[in-house]
């Protein structure tokens, strides 16, 4: 019907074109893939009135850190579903707009209080899960569980939904349930191909299970239909530059690098732009391989440009990559005091892991692994509370272990290799071993 959503909720509007393309713009959304912003226009041009339409353009717009447009979108929808909407689009509205304005504590009960009304509600579901949702960034430090415990209760209402069996299958997988993540999220991906979150969600459980050259051939299979303007498509190769690094194939990932990470060349959101790039320059080098201090130079220097200002921990936290590989003491000091300040305040959700990562990294671009190893090593478990992926967050891990083995601590090095093997088998870990004996 042309006044339903994708799930069949009610949607304010008389106009059937206005309705099929909101539709077909939160699909396009849901999947990662090019076009959502289009399709939004397209409804926002039928039904000037469609409040949905202009929240959901507004969500758009912060994926990509246009601040100001997103809140002025978001504006206009909360004046609108005002005057032209029921309980649940008044919900939907301001739940989305404290996402937009970053009140994100604000956002997450908001959001919570909304699915247990309306449970397929399928974009204000979005927002706590995935590696950059609002469980990630709460602060939590038993986030994986809670997002799994989300999905559960909303599984009843979804059965065989393509975008719900996607994120269901990667919560269990970043949760540990990394079998049945697979399986649950293979079977989303078969439902829709054309889905980047799905294929990403497979390139996370083959990254756990250590099926890194099946990953490598699922990337090279799956890329060439994925525009490279898509959310999600130089992260997806990133996790093939993770792979090449598996078999310390440093030229292939440095290739990948300059193909489509490297700041001329990538089309990412500024989160994913600058936590790629530095991520795997800094693993580059952690691991013995040599990487010209230009990328470093230049990727700082657009890091800078994109968060000027300590902002989530998960950005902080690579911003201290940029600063401690390029040894910009004074901007890692500054982003320190700020974030030491708001440790002080009580506003900093994550909690003392931020400043001491951030300590750490600096310590270990000094070669005073020492000093890394001891900033680290209370806080370890806490890592999880910056957010992102386990993937992306094994970074901090890699560090501590390589600092170990500098340090001459090599017992303590294979203690934590012999923990890691109990996760998941990986090549890097077998080369790792050799090193410690």
């Amino acid at each position: 019907m042309a006044s339903e959503d994708r799930c069949g909720l009610p949607l304010s509007t008389s106009s059937d074109e206005a309705a099929s393309a909101y539709r077909e713009g939160v699909d396009l959304m849901l999947a990662g893939w090019t076009g959502p912003a289009e399709a939004m226009e397209r409804a926002i041009a039928a039904d000037p009135d469609l409040a949905l339409a202009h929240i959901a353009r507004a969500r758009l717009h912060s994926f990509y850190q246009q601040g100001d447009l997103a809140r002025a979108k978001a504006a206009v929808a909360r004046e609108l579903v005002a005057r032209r909407g029921d309980a649940r689009e008044r919900s939907h509205v301001e739940t989305l707009a404290l996402a937009i304005e970053g009140r994100l504590p604000e956002a997450l009960a908001a959001t919570l209080k909304h699915i247990d009304a309306w449970p397929r509600d399928t974009i204000v579901l979005s927002l706590p899960l995935g590696a950059f949702g609002l469980f990630a960034f709460s602060g939590m430090a038993d986030h994986d569980q809670a997002r799994q415990d989300l999905c559960e209760r909303a599984a009843q209402h979804y059965g065989e939904d393509w975008w719900f069996l996607t994120l269901y299958g990667w919560a269990m997988t970043e949760n540990g349930n990394v079998a049945r993540g697979r399986a649950v999220t293979e079977r989303g991906f078969s439902l829709r191909r054309q889905n980047a979150h799905a294929a990403h969600a497979v390139l996370h459980a083959m990254f756990e299970d250590g099926s890194i050259d099946e990953a490598d051939r699922f990337v090279d299979e799956w890329i060439p239909g994925y525009d490279r303007a898509g959310i999600l498509h130089g992260h997806i190769r990133w996790h093939q530059a993770l792979g090449a690094l598996e078999h310390g194939d440093a030229a292939r990932a440095l290739a990948i690098y300059a193909d489509v990470l490297q700041p001329s060349a990538t089309q990412a959101p500024p989160l994913n732009a600058i936590t790629d790039g530095a991520s795997l320059l800094w693993r580059l080098s952690a691991y013995g391989h040599t990487v010209p201090k230009t990328l470093w130079v230049e990727g700082d220097v657009a890091a800078q440009q994109l968060f000027p200002r300590s902002s989530l921990p998960f950005a902080d936290v690579h911003m201290a990559l940029f600063a401690a590989a390029t040894q910009n003491r004074e901007a890692l000091a500054a982003r320190l005091a700020v974030i030491e300040q708001r440790l002080a305040q009580g506003k900093l959700r994550a909690g003392p892991v931020v400043p001491a990562i951030c300590r750490a990294l600096a310590a270990f671009a000094d070669e005073d692994y020492a000093a890394c190893v001891h900033s680290l090593a209370p806080l370890l478990t806490d890592v999880v509370r910056i957010g992102g992926s386990h993937a992306q967050r094994e970074l901090i891990e890699d560090t501590f272990i390589v600092a170990l083995m500098r340090s001459g601590e090599l017992p303590r090095a294979r203690g934590m290799l012999d923990a890691r093997l109990h996760r998941r088998p990986s090549l890097r870990d077998t080369r790792w071993r050799a090193r410690t004996g």
